[in-house]
């Protein structure tokens, strides 16, 4: 298999129609999604298989037990971590090809541990205040694609 466009992790997610999309956006744009533990629901889940729909086989992922696995097996990748209290707008990044985006659980988003990794990489979509957060699943699909779009890696 090729080296995938992008790495997408998603730290302990509860959701399992999120991680279902998320997987297809990862198919969509040849990215490997990585699933740390523990998972708010099981992996054969129906609503995971569900919302995946058939496009789950055709998914390059692998789930983990720690953060600190992920950090071993993508050892000298750049590393960008999405959370609401970054500064950094995520369109100030300068992604590219092979990158590492982070995303959060959808109910506690990213530990501080891991977001005083490099907090020049924290980075944030904009929003209004009136708005908590933004779905896990639009998130992803949302900073997935602009990275796509920064380093033009899909060629239709």
């Amino acid at each position: 298999m090729a080296d995938p466009l992008l790495h997408v992790v998603l730290h302990q997610p509860d959701i399992p129609q999120n991680a279902g999309n998320i997987g297809r956006t990862c198919v969509a744009v040849g990215a490997k999604l990585w699933l740390i533990r523990p998972l708010g629901f099981r992996l054969d889940e129906k609503h995971l298989r569900r919302a995946g729909m058939d496009y789950w086989p055709l998914l390059d992922w692998e789930a983990v037990d720690s953060w600190q696995e992920v950090q071993q097996k993508l050892l000298g990748r750049n590393f960008w971590y999405l959370t609401k209290t970054a500064k950094r707008l995520v369109w100030d990044a300068d992604f590219e090809s092979g990158d590492v985006l982070v995303f959060g659980s959808e109910s506690r988003g990213l530990p501080a541990s891991i977001l005083n990794t490099k907090p020049a990489h924290n980075l944030v979509l904009p929003m209004r205040p009136e708005v908590r957060s933004l779905n896990l699943a639009s998130t992803v699909n949302t900073v997935v694609y602009e990275a796509v779009r920064q380093f033009g890696g899909l060629d239709l």
